[in-house]
């Protein structure tokens, strides 16, 4: 994240401190000093935390899907596609570990709920992701489980194998990610 302005540097003392210290671990007062600016400066651009911490999550979003989309291939199969993904989010997770540790707060807490419920049934913005699982099923080319199933059988063990690499607890390198996300899809397909 560029530290262009005020603004950002506020968004990124947010992500490093919450990849750190968790969401209730990280007070605005926290945050305005970390960022450098008085704490009534957060409150210009930020309505309180709650919009800080969906927007911080909405650059992340953003920046992983326009990873997810240079050189995506559209046209081709199903499963090419899905290995495109898969390699994307694992490269993305290890190359940014302090994002990596935000998503995983955020996920695992009532706004990545709110998320996930506003992705899977509420949200009409195209989302590569889930048009692709819903391709797949509806062709009948992965297993007939719900959605979400599909998601956490597909992303689970991968953000799994993301978080080990992170604690050196695994070595990940080009061949490994590949056979990892080969095997989530062959945990997938029919």
């Amino acid at each position: 994240m560029a530290l262009t302005d005020k603004r950002c540097a506020i968004m990124r003392a947010t992500l490093e401190l919450v990849a750190e210290q968790g969401f209730h671990g990280t007070p605005m007062a926290l945050v305005a000093k970390h960022a450098g600016v008085a704490a009534g400066t957060i409150y210009r651009y930020f309505e309180g935390k709650d919009v800080l911490i969906n927007e911080v999550y909405l650059y992340i979003e953003g920046q992983f899907l326009a990873a997810l989309m240079q050189d995506y291939p559209e046209n081709e199969q199903v499963r090419d596609r899905f290995l495109h993904t898969g390699k994307i989010l694992v490269n993305y997770c290890i190359g940014e570990p302090l994002e990596f540790r935000f998503l995983e707060q955020f996920h695992n807490s009532p706004y990545g709920v709110a998320h996930r419920r506003e992705k899977l049934f509420g949200n009409n913005k195209r989302d590569v992701i889930t048009e692709l699982f819903t391709e797949a099923h509806a062709k009948g080319i992965v297993k007939d489980l719900p959605l979400p199933v599909l998601f956490s059988l597909a992303f689970g063990p991968l953000l799994d194998i993301c978080r080990d690499h992170v604690l050196h607890f695994i070595e990940l390198d080009d061949e490994l990610i590949s056979r990892c996300v080969e095997a989530c899809w062959d945990a997938l397909r029919r």
